[in-house]
């Protein structure tokens, strides 16, 4: 018989007073148990991972005693004041592209009124130098049409007076009535109707000829004001290619579509107009913008406390609050039915390394609850 199955002193001494079906019954036993045993363990370790995957939120609790509960939210920091940075609008004229000549690095500190990009602006001066020639040209013609009207008014006027003496010596002489003979009479009345209807129809002209000046000289000041609009626009548009910043703070670049790719401007770069190729922010107040599910959205109340983590900066942490969470939800990403809602947590105090669009991550502490609440990373 093998060694390790043959009994032991005192169970030979069972198999002497009970016989060989006692011990061998006994050893039966024995080793059900075990074997149960061992299938019950086996099963407790195997269903325990399914029931904490099956079942277990997105927010996992383990009960600690006097212990406060810990919400963990993830973000990205945003500066409270920033400014948008666009490419020129041209006014007045038809651009595609806009060509930039000079950047300020990002990163770089400036302050309100410091030259942040200029754009290339030969175009604007050109047009610009064309505009005020042809305004210049059109101004001359205006003063020399107003030059004619008043020579050709002078002229007019002179007309007018001989045609208002040649009436007064037509009625002086039919003053002389009764001393002509009929046939003087008759041409002395001849006389005074055509110097009447002369004096008429000349007054008449003479207005039709102002009014007539008038609207030829306003015409041609129409072109030239026009002209002169168009020349100050460029002049403007100019002006425009050199882009100061608004406030104090810190250059950053936006990602912009530019030339069939998406990345940073540079110098030389095409950009269309109207683009925010670049923000200016101010480090000085920071805040984080979370998305918060609506499983987790009822444990968390407006000002309550959170201690603020950056992922690039493991040792940097600052206090901040919940400062507002947005009532309008938005479809999750795996699930039409889940809902995510928009939060903003303010960050007190301030440092070097906190720049905008940094990963960050929330702990929102709860010290009416006895639980432990920690966020799995999705």
């Amino acid at each position: 018989m093998n060694s390790e199955l043959a009994p032991s002193k005192p169970e030979l001494e069972v198999v002497r007073q009970h016989g060989p079906h006692q011990w061998f019954r006994g050893y039966w036993h024995w080793s059900l148990a075990a074997l149960v045993s061992l299938v019950l363990i086996g099963f407790f370790f195997v269903r325990l991972p399914q029931s904490r995957s099956s079942h277990a939120p997105r927010a996992v609790l383990a009960n600690r005693r006097g212990t406060a509960a810990q919400v963990r939210l993830t973000g990205k920091t945003q500066a409270v004041l920033s400014r948008a940075i666009l490419a020129p609008v041209i006014s007045g004229q038809q651009v595609s592209t806009l060509t930039v000549i000079k950047l300020t690095p990002s990163g770089s500190r400036v302050k309100n009124g410091d030259v942040l990009a200029e754009f290339d602006r030969q175009a604007q001066l050109r047009d610009f130098v064309d505009k005020q020639a042809q305004a210049d040209d059109q101004n001359g013609k205006v003063l020399q049409a107003e030059a004619a009207e008043l020579a050709a008014k002078a002229k007019d006027q002179t007309e007018l007076e001989q045609a208002e003496s040649a009436l007064s010596k037509a009625e002086l002489e039919m003053k002389k009535f009764e001393l002509l003979s009929r046939i003087d009479a008759e041409k002395a009345q001849e006389t005074l109707n055509e110097a009447k209807a002369t004096l008429i129809q000349l007054k008449q002209t003479f207005l039709l000829k102002r009014k007539a000046a008038a609207a030829s000289i306003r015409m041609l000041e129409i072109q030239r004001d026009r002209t002169r609009e168009t020349m100050t626009h460029a002049q403007t548009n100019a002006a425009l290619m050199e882009i100061r910043s608004p406030i104090d703070g810190i250059v950053v670049y936006n990602t912009i579509w530019k030339e069939g790719s998406m990345g940073e401007v540079q110098e030389g770069d095409q950009v269309r107009p109207g683009v925010p190729f670049m923000q200016v922010v101010d480090p000085s107040v920071m805040e984080v913008h979370v998305q918060i599910n609506q499983e987790d959205l009822a444990a968390l109340q407006v000002g309550e406390q959170a201690r603020v983590h950056l992922d690039a900066y493991p040792d940097l942490a600052f206090n901040g609050k919940l400062e507002s969470i947005d009532p309008m939800g938005k479809r999750g990403d795996f699930s039409a039915s889940v809902r995510n809602f928009s939060a903003t947590f303010s960050i007190q105090g301030n440092d070097p390394r906190l720049m905008p669009d940094l990963s960050a991550a929330v702990d929102v502490e709860r010290p009416d609850s006895a639980q432990v609440q920690v966020r799995h990373g999705e």
